[in-house]
């Protein structure tokens, strides 16, 4: 996974008094890595409140330009076909096949107090993963 740089200290004080407010930034300090093997490129893979409800195995893909979401999810949360608005480009799949979409979906995705409006692309596909979504 690339991590970008945190801001420094310095850094912060000014953006809090540029914007008046903060806003949470999950990432990793060259002081993290300290002591940890870097051998691996796992994915992250997070809960997050979609919909109102707690959602497990969301993948953050940073190169990702597109928010999906699978069946299970979308069966999970008792969303309907009415519930989707058209959406008629077609999606990449990560093994490069053409996938179709069946619509797209405005949900909101709560993380700490925060809470924005995210469009998903529904798919009748496999994955392991509930939905991908892109970093903030």
């Amino acid at each position: 996974m690339s991590v970008g740089r945190l801001p420094s200290k310095a850094d912060d004080r000014e953006s809090k008094r540029a914007n008046g407010m903060t806003t949470p930034l999950i990432g990793f300090s060259d002081e993290d890595k300290l002591g940890t093997l870097q051998t691996h490129d796992d994915a992250l893979v997070v809960t997050l409140k979609i919909g109102g409800y707690d959602v497990k195995k969301v993948l953050v893909n940073q190169g990702s330009i597109v928010k999906v979401m699978y069946p299970d999810l979308y069966k999970g949360l008792k969303l309907k076909p009415e519930d989707l608005t058209a959406y008629d480009s077609p999606l990449v799949s990560f093994k490069g096949k053409i996938v179709t979409s069946k619509g797209m979906i405005r949900l909101p995705i709560q993380t700490d107090l925060d809470v924005v409006e995210v469009d998903f692309i529904v798919v009748d596909t496999y994955s392991p993963y509930t939905a991908i979504v892109a970093r903030p």
